[in-house]
């Protein structure tokens, strides 16, 4: 099976989907894939360092500017695709419409659709448009999560057997409870106290991601503390288009501590989650959740919500709030209160994030490829 694999969409800060195909690629090389990556040319010699036996393709420069990448999709890419390979995956929604192979698209989450007010207008008018497309033309569809299977069915239609669920992994050799040292460096590193407790949230800030709810539920749970310091809240994400986030920082009294670090490098993100008190993840809709997995496999105690794919990555091994502002107030002091219950969840969260790998979904993906070349 030799796969055309179209990495051009990945953006240079390496989040999201970007960590998708940096550890999917390897472990379909590791599956036997043949394949050929086609990418943006600041990544290639990464890529090929990622994936030695395969063939790396880099694109024009012009390309890495998003209207030219998408026209260069729709007129270059099939022509690649005319050159030797089985079958094209576009790993991020989007993909030429005429191809010559069979198509695998990854859609990655639906909250286009069941949440469009937490996006741009533009955006989520593109991305809906792409996913009913994708629906329509590809020969395989990978998700995340169930959750995100039947929502794309729910708004976009298709047949469930068409969807393959394709859990994301976890990298321990990244993401794992590390030493003292180690914390101690990351907290030196965001500006922490040697011994000072804190709350901490890792991603975007973004909308979806619920911040200024979570700002002002941890403002309220430090407000009914008892004698002990109060936790500082990190926010560790880039910064997205969520203008209300700098309204609720300028609201948090004075005597708290909020940290925002800004876009964090990969390797300081298990010190973070594994130094914290409590990991919080408040989001309000998530096609599956990677920081709520990493900070599981980091032997953190787990704060996030019911709402679409999260339940399904933290199983009962994490502790679990509503989106509004009170309720991650009383959830957050429940459990900053409680140091057995914060024990328990950290023991049970690392023994479930070590079922989600990403050999696993590598397999996963093969048995769509398999699929999609069966229908032609």
């Amino acid at each position: 099976m030799r796969v055309l694999f179209d990495a051009t969409a990945i953006p240079a800060d390496r989040g999201g989907v970007g960590r998708y195909v940096d550890a999917l690629l390897p472990a379909l090389e590791a599956e036997g894939v043949d394949l050929r990556v086609v990418c943006q040319a600041r990544d290639a010699d990464q890529t090929a360092a990622l994936v030695p036996g395969a063939d790396v393709v880099p694109v024009h420069a012009l390309v890495e500017r998003r209207p030219a990448r998408l026209a260069w999709e729709q007129t270059a890419l099939p022509l690649l695709a005319r050159r030797g390979v089985d079958l094209l995956h576009s790993p991020h929604y989007t993909f030429p419409v005429v191809t010559p192979v069979p198509l695998v698209v990854t859609l990655h989450d639906a909250t286009f659709f069941s949440h469009p007010q937490l996006h741009s207008p533009v955006k989520a008018r593109f991305f809906r448009t792409a996913t009913r497309l994708a629906v329509r033309r590809a020969a395989g569809l990978v998700v995340p999560s169930r959750a995100t299977r039947d929502e794309v069915v729910r708004y976009a239609g298709g047949s469930p057997s068409r969807f393959t669920v394709a859990y994301h992994g976890v990298d321990t050799e990244i993401f794992h409870p590390v030493a003292a040292a180690e914390r101690a460096r990351v907290r030196a590193a965001v500006g922490l106290g040697a011994d000072e407790p804190y709350v901490a949230f890792l991603g975007t800030l973004e909308p979806r991601k619920n911040v200024p709810a979570l700002i002002e539920g941890w403002v309220r749970a430090c407000a009914g503390a008892g004698d002990g310091p109060a936790p500082a809240l990190v926010l560790a994400g880039g910064a997205g288009w969520d203008t209300a986030v700098d309204a609720a920082v300028a609201a948090v009294p004075a005597g708290l501590r909020l940290i925002r670090t800004g876009y964090l490098p990969l390797g300081d993100l298990a010190g973070l989650l594994s130094g914290a008190t409590v990991v919080a993840y408040p989001s309000l809709g998530e096609g599956f959740g990677l920081p709520v997995l990493e900070a599981m496999a980091c032997g953190s105690a787990v704060l996030t919500t019911r709402e679409l794919s999260l339940p399904e990555v933290g199983g009962d091994a994490v502790a679990y709030t509503g989106t509004g502002a009170a309720d991650i107030a009383l959830a957050l002091r429940e459990l900053l209160d409680d140091a057995p219950r914060r024990a328990q969840l950290a023991v049970a969260a690392e023994a479930r994030a070590a079922g989600f790998t990403w050999r696993e979904a590598a397999r996963a993906h093969v048995a769509a490829y398999e699929r999609a070349l069966a229908r032609g």
